[in-house]
C-alpha cells in the first residue's frame, strides 16, 4: 500500500522508525514544540491568575473551562467543515491566531492593562483555534503514513506529548520565576510559530481521502457523524468512558495549580517541577505501549492501562510539604502511565476503524462529548473548592475518577484481545 501524500520511499526499518520520513518528522516536531508552549501555558496561565491578578479559586477554574468551552460551543459544526476542507492550510491558521492570542497577554501586561477578562478571552479563542486545529490534525495524520504506521505514529506523537508535558511544566515554573509570570509565555506563542513554519515545510499536499456528498448540509453531516457513534457499539462505549473520566479528571486538573500553591505552599518553579511528574509517566507508557499491546491485544491493554492505574489518583490529594509531595508525584506519575496507551490506542482505533470520508466528523462528534465534559468538570470542581475547600473537592473528583474505567467492562470491549480496524456499518445506513 501507497503512502498517500507522502512522496519518498518507503524505507527499511532502523532505529527511529518513522521520524527517518521527512514529513512526518516535520510534522512531530512541530507539535512538539508546540505541545511543550503549550504544556507550559498549562501552569503559566493559571500562576499569571493566581500570583499577578490574584484570581479567585472558581475564576482559576474558570480559565480550563474556557479553554474547553469552544469544543461545546462549534465542535460539532467544526468537523464538518474539516470534511470539506484542505486540512494542513486549516492547521497553520490555527497556529498564526493562537501565536497572536498568546503574545497579546505579556503585552498587556507590559503596558499595565492586563485583567482576568482578558485572560479568559485569550484561553476561550485560543480553544476555538484549537477545536479546528486538532480536528484538521487527526484527519491530516493519516495521508502521511499508511494503515499499519499509524500505531507507531501515534506512540511517538503520543510519546513527544509527555516529553512536552514534562519539559514545558519544569519550564514554565522556572520561566515564571526568572521572567515573571507574562513574559514567560512569549515561549508559548512563540510555539505556535514554529508548529507553523513546520506545517508549511510538509512537501507533497495529501490528497482527501474522502468527502461529504454533494448537496448535503452542514446540520446533515453533523446528525450522521453522531448517529454512526450512537449505532455503533465500540465507539458509544469508548466515547463514553472518556467523557466521564474527562469530566471527573478536568476537575482536578483545574485545581492542581491552586492547591499546590495555596494549600501545599509551593513556590512556582516547585509548582512546574511537581507537575511535571504526569509527564514522566506518560513517557514510560508511550515507550511501553507498542510492546504492550502486542502482547496483550488492544482491547486487553486498553482496561488494563487505565482500571490499573486511575485508583493512584487518589494519593493527589494526599500531597503536603516535605515527604507528602511524594503522593503527588507517585499518584501524577502513574496515572500519566495509565492514560497514554490509552491515547494512542483510541486515536489509532479511531482513524483505522472510522470511514475517511467522515472521519472529521467523527473525531468532531466524539470531541464534542469527550472534551465538552471538561468545562463543566472544571466549573464543577471550582464551585466544590469554593464550598468545600480545594483538598476536599480534589477527593470528591477523583474518587469519581476511579470509578470511571467501569464503563469499559461491558460486552463489546471485555471479550475481544483486539479492537477491530474497520467498522461494519457504513456511511449510507446512518
Amino acid at each position: 500500500m501507497a503512502i498517500a501524500g507522502n512522496s519518498e520511499p518507503r524505507r527499511a526499518r532502523r532505529p527511529g522508525g518513522l521520524l527517518w520520513q521527512r514529513n512526518f518528522l516535520l510534522l512531530w516536531t512541530g507539535e512538539t514544540v508546540s505541545q511543550t508552549g503549550s504544556a507550559m501555558a498549562v501552569v503559566g496561565v493559571p500562576l499569571l491568575a493566581v500570583e499577578v491578578l490574584h484570581a479567585s479559586t472558581f475564576a482559576v477554574s474558570a480559565l480550563t473551562a474556557a479553554a474547553f468551552l469552544p469544543w461545546l460551543l462549534i465542535g460539532l459544526p467544526a468537523g464538518a467543515w474539516v470534511d470539506r476542507l484542505p486540512p494542513r492550510p486549516l492547521m497553520v491558521t490555527c497556529d498564526i491566531v493562537s501565536a497572536l492570542l498568546f503574545a497579546s497577554l505579556p503585552v498587556a501586561a507590559w503596558l499595565g492593562v492586563l485583567t482576568i477578562g482578558q485572560v479568559l478571552a485569550v484561553a476561550l479563542l485560543a480553544g476555538a483555534a484549537n477545536v479546528f486545529f486538532a480536528t484538521a490534525y487527526q484527519v491530516y495524520l493519516p495521508s502521511l503514513v499508511t494503515a499499519g504506521e499509524l500505531m507507531e505514529a501515534n506512540a511517538k506523537l503520543q510519546g513527544s506529548l509527555s516529553v512536552a508535558l514534562l519539559a514545558g511544566r519544569s519550564l514554565a515554573g522556572l520561566a515564571a520565576q526568572a521572567l515573571g509570570d507574562a513574559t514567560a509565555l512569549l515561549c508559548n506563542a512563540a510555539s505556535f510559530g514554529v508548529s507553523a513554519g513546520c506545517l508549511l515545510a510538509i512537501r507533497g499536499a495529501a490528497p482527501r481521502a474522502g468527502s461529504p456528498a454533494r448537496g448535503t448540509t452542514i446540520r446533515a453531516e453533523i446528525r450522521a457523524g453522531a448517529r454512526f457513534i450512537a449505532r455503533d457499539p465500540l465507539l458509544r462505549a469508548l466515547t463514553a468512558y472518556v467523557a466521564a473520566a474527562n469530566l471527573t479528571f478536568s476537575g482536578g486538573n483545574a485545581l492542581f495549580v491552586v492547591f499546590l500553591v495555596r494549600v501545599a505552599g509551593l513556590k512556582a518553579a516547585e509548582v512546574g517541577l511537581l507537575m511535571a511528574a504526569t509527564g514522566v509517566g506518560g513517557i514510560t507508557g508511550a515507550l511501553a505501549a507498542r510492546r504492550v499491546t502486542a502482547r496483550l491485544g488492544t482491547a486487553r491493554t486498553l482496561i488494563l492501562s487505565t482500571a490499573g492505574s486511575s485508583p493512584f489518583a487518589l494519593l493527589i490529594p494526599l500531597a503536603g510539604q516535605g515527604p507528602r509531595l511524594a503522593c503527588y508525584v507517585i499518584g501524577s506519575f502513574v496515572v500519566g502511565v495509565g492514560i497514554t496507551p490509552c491515547n494512542i490506542i483510541l486515536t489509532s482505533f479511531r482513524q483505522l476503524y472510522v470511514p475517511a470520508a467522515m472521519l472529521g466528523r467523527i473525531t468532531a462528534s466524539q470531541r464534542f462529548l469527550l472534551f465538552g465534559t471538561i468545562p463543566v468538570g472544571a466549573l464543577l470542581a471550582g464551585t466544590l473548592g469554593t464550598a468545600l475547600g480545594v483538598r476536599d473537592a480534589l477527593w470528591v473528583v477523583l474518587a469519581a475518577y476511579t470509578l470511571s474505567p467501569a464503563l469499559l467492562f461491558g460486552r463489546a470491549i471485555r471479550r475481544r484481545r483486539d479492537l477491530p480496524t474497520a467498522t461494519t456499518l457504513l456511511p449510507e445506513e446512518v
